[in-house]
């Protein structure tokens, strides 16, 4: 076969999602209150077919796929970018500082993340570029991922790598 044919998989599984707490934060005095969601993960992946019929083991980016999953399961997550939250640690706890407002929490419950909000339009961009960042993920021969990240049904927000893109791009 002199020209390859290209394919799209989507991976979607039940067992790609996590449980975490955050608040959105809306300006420098306005913010959601503390809850959670069940946060789902796809991503669908372009890829040549190689001569034996196959694009490239999907096990590998589900198998990452989940391990990132499992890395924010039951934590409260909170934004290290974000410029209107300060964080300290003081007295065996994390303090997030919001508006005046000190919110002590457990530094075993907490996770933070290199993002500016903890929101679906930040957390795929997250989980792009740790799958890029893999060198495993890094050798398959792949020239466009889309992660999606759902905060519940319907709300969706994606990011996209492509090997003709410099950077990632945030799409719908």
């Amino acid at each position: 076969m002199s020209n390859p044919t290209v394919t799209t998989i989507e991976i979607s599984k039940e067992y790609l999602h996590f449980n975490s707490a955050h608040f959105t934060i809306f300006s420098e005095s306005a913010r959601e209150d503390l809850h959670g969601h069940t946060f789902y993960v796809t991503a669908t992946v372009d890829s040549a077919v190689g001569t034996d019929g196959l694009a490239f083991d999907y096990n590998v980016m589900k198998t990452r796929l989940a391990a990132l999953c499992d890395h924010l399961d039951e934590k409260v997550l909170l934004p290290e970018h974000s410029p209107f939250l300060q964080i300290t640690e003081g007295d065996g706890y994390v303090i997030a500082c919001f508006a005046g407002e000190r919110i002590p929490f457990l530094p075993r419950d907490v996770l933070l993340l290199p993002v500016r909000n903890v929101t679906v339009e930040e957390l795929a961009p997250w989980f792009l570029s740790r799958l890029r960042e893999d060198p495993v993920i890094a050798a398959l021969d792949i020239s466009r991922i889309l992660i999606r990240v759902s905060s519940g049904p319907g709300q969706w927000a994606g990011a996209t790598w492509s090997s003709a893109a410099l950077t990632p791009e945030v799409s719908p």
